[in-house]
């Protein structure tokens, strides 16, 4: 579902903030924009002047050469980035300790998650974030990821917690892949990632119609040596996925996205997130079955 799955993400449509997917604006903008995998600067503003820093505030001085342009707060920084995925996967693991605490029952928790998956496709489709849509993905959410976490822990103790290392083992090895360049995030890369996505939820899908009205684990893709392997290729699209979100991140950055685009990046990264902890859960549970 996509409150938990970044392939429906509006970061891979194109049009993203009005004005920031313009082309390169002559020979200056085309300096500027070289070593970005996507041709050109994403985050470039129309008719801009200043070569040596293509987001520089216009004035006589920076026109006649001025080796200094002044900063702009308007702009991202990590810092907004950092706090802003503070703020969303606080939401998060707040809300899935009231769901677990509280003994929400199941229907509840997967009435939260159809909410979750409301609000985050209305974000996916909007031009810019609205941190109420993002915070309130975040909270039902949450209260969704305590419920299974009761469930699983039920089936497999233990299971969370050891979810949630492996979530932060995979996010750090993605970290340190992507900051050495054994990853390398272009256009075709997010095809393909993307392509694989759509085609492992809609798997799933069909899974799922299975279980229902068959009963049992449907294809068994959630079960045995299958649904191990299954699990594996689940966490591995979300790695690819959170190396995607890293490089929107620095790119972001680099270029000068708007400083709301940090709740964007917040937004990807919870989702990327929070997809890599459901697999390992599921992976998690087909080890504990498989033993």
């Amino acid at each position: 579902m996509r409150s938990s799955n970044p392939v429906f993400s509006r970061r891979f449509r194109d049009n993203g903030y009005a004005g920031f997917n313009a082309g390169s604006q002559g020979p200056q903008a085309g300096t500027a924009a070289q070593g970005n995998p996507y041709a050109s600067n994403p985050y470039a503003e129309p008719a801009n002047p200043y070569a040596a820093n293509p987001y520089a505030q216009g004035g006589p001085d920076l026109q006649q050469g001025a080796p200094y342009a002044p900063p702009q707060p308007s702009r991202m920084t990590m810092d907004d980035v950092v706090m802003r995925t503070g703020m969303t996967l606080g939401t998060v693991i707040l809300l899935a300790a009231v769901g677990w605490a509280a003994n929400v029952p199941v229907g509840v928790g997967f009435g939260a998650a159809i909410v979750a998956m409301v609000l985050g496709l209305i974000q996916s489709f909007k031009a810019k974030p609205v941190p109420a849509l993002i915070l309130g993905y975040a909270a039902f959410e949450g209260l969704f990821l305590g419920v299974i976490s009761k469930a699983y822990n039920q089936y497999a103790d233990g299971a969370p917690v050891q979810a949630v290392l492996g979530t932060m083992a995979v996010s750090v090895g993605v970290l340190i892949a992507y900051k050495t360049r054994l990853i390398r995030v272009d256009r075709r890369f997010i095809r393909f990632v993307t392509a694989a996505a759509i085609g492992f939820v809609l798997l799933m899908m069909v899974n799922m119609l299975f279980a229902v009205f068959g009963g049992g684990d449907g294809l068994g893709l959630r079960s045995g040596w299958l649904g191990i392997g299954v699990g594996v290729l689940g966490v591995l699209i979300g790695a690819a996925f959170l190396a995607i979100d890293f490089k929107e991140i620095e790119d972001g950055v680099r270029y000068g996205a708007p400083r709301d685009a940090s709740w964007h990046a917040a937004f990807g990264l919870t989702l990327s997130l929070v997809w890599i902890y459901v697999q390992m859960l599921q992976l998690v549970s087909a080890i504990a079955g498989n033993d």
